[in-house]
């Protein structure tokens, strides 16, 4: 009988090291290096730190703009570079107002309008600025013998790729023969980038490399490479002495300057306007590193090559042991290593693009989509995944902006006659309204702060967190229990008409009671109720009574609909498209008490045979992966991950591709990283392990780190 319990007992230490056993993350993260071996302009590739971005073509610098505008852009961008440029004809912002009329009120909303005339340019003015920059283009000037520039189908024999681990870029190619070797990286701390090349065309004077700035598009996508405009924009070289020159760019409201510094000997001059040349000697190896920086900041401390190659690699070392890891190794579903892929590159890019001090853009900081302004509805794709990876730090950083903005948002709910403050929708660094007919009618993203001040609270558990983010959640919660109305005579109260759901197909004047909305508006306020619990501070009567009459989420046929008064949801075509948004009602939040279980497996069936999901987003896959799972469904859950739908899509870089216009789309990515979270840790109330991935034994996930999901 000893002998068996001490064999029983070895059995168990054994097993429970075995289930402690570390990820190798290393590994797990290298076997995902990217690779490139021909032209690609869906395969450009970026280093950065999380405020700045750097995004290369074949040659590992940005050579080929115009070639990869069809593509995935080479942009450099930060989270400081925007300009706006004069209001010259004194353009009003309250002539992009209209009015809704809400319950026999009239409530004004900054729309676009087509007339008249002054107000439709307004309209443009305001949606137009403050727009993103795209700060240089900085790439290599190849020539060919006969002294001609070499054109992408010129470079043969291409050799690229993105050490995941360490932030590096090796590439090498030939051009006429003769072999190019180029590293690439980012500082992590500052704006730099590092460059190291080892060619024999130096010798020959065929590699120079070339700084142009381009100007602004004004429109709502800049790809960088529009090189002649009207602006009377200066550029201004100074060398600062044998190894260093700084360019002074001058704007509208923005002045920056691009610093370089190198080794060895060379020369720079310049070529044009905003067009600069750094000739090496005849030697063949060269380094270099180049700043970018707002000019108010002072004289610029150029690191070197080296410096900024120990804080890549530190960095980024430093990124991928911190938090969770999740190794699919051991798993034989054929579809378990692309999914361990989009994993790992996906955490490569949301960190790299979507970790700065403002919500990113959704196409981060490569190039430009709606004027480069970040849609704050989008930030809990970008961000919410963070905590659940055990990164909550680098969604905190993107907090404190919600308090520079607040006054800007408490405009607006006063403006409208509402309490609290109404978030923007798509908007600036200083949290200007811009005018959109969809964006001024959306509400789904009311709610998200206190989703996040949430996530810091399950992270840190302490009163300084209630305290530090109290203002802004009970500030969003004033606002969304006045802008529920209370009808007398049905006794209850309704979201809207005047709204447009999170699913941008309904008319907003006759929209009134979608599904998701008003079970977010439940929990959010119900969750706001408990941290004046957690802070002794007096419940809110008006929030208690908002969620006790709440309008019932709507039903037909038992099914939900998508909103109480679009009665032919599943009948029009018409509402078939776009976001299935009902599943964020039990996916992206758990259950609430106006949710029925049964009849969200019925809207599930039905929306999983119907929908066309052909004309739906990136986030939309994970979002259904996340209904499933918390539906118990597994299987679907994997699935939804895998549909065969263009938006679905996820390039050799790891970007989630959706059309031509939105080749990369972080959302996606951000999506995919709290889906797997979920599948694996599972969410408030689960006590298995991997609820998300089906129980045949092709499955066999190991993850470490990761928090559960509310």
């Amino acid at each position: 009988m000893q002998k068996l319990l001490i064999s029983l007992s070895l059995c168990l230490l054994l097993t429970t090291a075995k289930a402690q056993q570390k990820i190798d993350r290393k590994a797990v993260v290298t076997r995902h290096n990217v690779n490139i071996t021909k032209i690609d302009t869906l395969g450009s590739l970026s280093v950065g730190n999380g405020t700045f971005a750097f995004t290369v073509d074949a040659t590992g610098l940005q050579s080929f703009p115009d070639y990869y505008q069809a593509g995935v852009p080479l942009g450099t961008q930060s989270e400081w570079g925007w300009d706006a440029v004069p209001n010259t004809e004194n353009y009003k912002f309250e002539e992009t107002l209209r009015n809704f009329e809400q319950h026999g009120r009239q409530v004004p909303y900054s729309m676009q309008q087509k007339s008249p005339e002054h107000a439709a340019k307004a309209v443009e003015y305001f949606r137009a600025n403050a727009h993103r920059l795209q700060l240089g283009n900085l790439g290599f000037e190849l020539y060919k013998k006969d002294g001609t520039l070499a054109q992408p189908s010129d470079i043969k024999n291409i050799k690229q790729t993105l050490n995941v681990w360490t932030g590096e870029i090796e590439s090498s190619f030939t051009l006429e023969g003769t072999p190019v070797k180029v590293w690439t990286a980012s500082h992590q701390e500052k704006d730099v980038i590092g460059v190291k090349v080892a060619s024999d065309l130096m010798k020959k004077g065929q590699l120079k490399i070339r700084l142009r700035i381009p100007f602004p598009t004004m429109k709502w996508g800049d790809n960088g490479n529009l090189w002649k405009a009207d602006f009377a924009y200066t550029s201004t070289l100074s060398n600062k002495g044998k190894n260093e020159a700084i360019i002074n760019h001058k704007m509208d409201s923005i002045t920056y300057n691009i610093g370089l510094k190198w080794k060895g000997n060379a020369s720079i001059s310049k070529k044009e306007a905003h067009y600069f040349l750094l000739t090496p000697a005849k030697s063949n190896n060269f380094e270099f590193s180049c700043e970018f920086a707002p000019a108010h900041k002072g004289n610029l401390n150029i690191p070197d090559v080296a410096a900024v190659q120990s804080s890549s690699i530190a960095g980024w070392e430093k990124f991928w042991k911190s938090g969770a890891a999740v190794d699919f190794s051991k798993c034989t579903d054929a579809r378990a290593f692309e999914l361990e892929r989009r994993i790992v590159l996906s955490q490569y890019l949301t960190k790299l693009q979507c970790t700065g001090t403002e919500p990113p853009q959704e196409t981060g900081l490569t190039f430009n989509s709606w004027y480069g302004k970040p849609h704050l509805e989008m930030h809990w794709w970008h961000g919410v995944h963070f905590p659940l990876w055990g990164r909550a730090n680098l969604l905190e950083k993107s907090l404190p902006w919600y308090n520079k903005v607040y006054d800007n948002a408490k405009k607006i709910a006063e403006r409208q006659g509402f309490d609290g403050v109404r978030w923007q929708k798509m908007t600036d660094p200083d949290g200007n309204e811009a005018p959109s007919s969809i964006g001024a009618l959306l509400i789904w993203q009311q709610p998200h702060f206190i989703t996040y001040a949430e996530l810091m609270y399950r992270d840190h558990k302490d009163k300084a967190t209630l305290d530090l983010y109290k203002k802004r959640v009970f500030a969003t919660a004033d606002f969304m229990a006045s802008f529920a109305y209370y009808n007398k005579e049905q006794k209850r109260y309704i979201l809207g008409p005047g709204v447009i759901p999170a699913q941008e197909r309904f008319v907003a004047a006759d929209t009134y009671n979608p599904t998701y909305e008003l079970a977010y508006w439940n929990w959010a306020l119900n969750t706001a109720l408990e941290w004046k619990k957690r802070l002794g501070e007096p419940e809110v009567a008006k929030w208690k009574d908002v969620v006790a009459q709440l309008s019932k989420l709507p039903i037909q046929n038992n099914v939900y609909l998508a909103t109480e008064s679009a009665t032919d949801s599943y009948i029009n075509p018409e509402y078939k498209t776009d976001h299935p948004s009902v599943f964020g009602t039990f996916g992206m939040l758990p259950e609430t008490t106006l949710l029925d279980k049964k009849i969200m497996r019925n809207t599930f069936d039905l929306i999983w045979d119907t929908w066309s999901w052909k004309e739906t987003w990136g986030w939309d896959f994970p979002m259904t992966a996340m209904t499933a799972a918390r539906l118990g469904m597994p299987e679907k859950a994997v699935d939804a991950l895998f549909m065969e739908v263009q938006t679905n899509t996820y390039l050799v870089n790891g970007h989630n591709y959706q059309e031509g216009r939105l080749p990369i789309y972080l959302p996606g990515n951000g999506g995919i990283l709290t889906a797997v979270a979920m599948m694996c840790a599972g969410w408030d109330g689960t006590t298995e392990n991997n609820p998300g991935f089906p129980k045949d034994g092709k499955w066999n996930v190991k993850w470490e780190g990761l928090e559960k999901m509310f």
